[in-house]
């Protein structure tokens, strides 16, 4: 497992065998079974997680009871609570398991420490940053100026395994229509 950590931080900068020695154990390795919580709201929020394989949903709960996905992550793919990350205080959202799955494991100490010894790690990390702040951009976008069959279009051109691996129920969710109205823009 340890050869996708270094391939995952290696598409964007190199690494000495040395240097990811030294990189390696900041990081943990953790499994878990579908349905298992990483996260839940309310707890404080002290790791964020690269998915080596399975699919996570981050989620808020309402005050209504009404629950809003916020974002799927699945195999290379960084996920957490940020704004609890990196603020270490508590959870506002959860980051559930959709299925059985592989994560390594950055607290946030350790997310520091690497920052300030390795800046092509810091780099790495503003990278994804960066990376993950624009597509939250274009969800909010796609919110305020799509219609629901082109959210939908949207989705299913840019991540179509997502539909094969989500329950119905919670790409609705998503997307921000009933479970009814989903299906209608799926026989479309």
């Amino acid at each position: 497992m340890k050869e996708k950590l270094r391939a995952h931080i290696e598409n964007l900068i190199p690494l000495t065998d040395a240097e990811f020695l030294h990189i390696l154990p900041h990081f943990s390795f953790e499994k878990y079974n579908k349905n298992d919580f990483l996260i839940q709201e309310g707890e404080h929020v002290t790791n964020c997680y690269l998915v080596v394989s399975g699919l996570l949903k981050l989620v808020y709960d309402d005050k209504n009871g009404k629950q809003h996905i916020i974002s799927f992550a699945m195999e290379d793919w960084w996920e957490s609570d940020f704004s609890a990350y990196f603020s270490q205080k508590r959870a506002k959202m959860s980051l559930q398991c959709i299925e059985n799955t592989v994560v390594f494991s950055l607290s946030f100490e350790n997310y520091k420490k690497l920052s300030a010894e390795f800046p092509k790690m810091k780099q790495f990390f503003l990278e994804k940053s960066n990376s993950g702040h624009i597509a939250s951009q274009n969800r909010i976008l796609s919110f305020l100026t799509s219609s629901a069959k082109e959210r939908y279009d949207q989705l299913l051109k840019q991540y179509p395994l997502l539909f094969q691996r989500v329950p119905r129920t919670l790409l609705a969710s998503y997307l921000g229509v009933s479970r009814e109205t989903l299906s209608r823009l799926s026989s479309q």
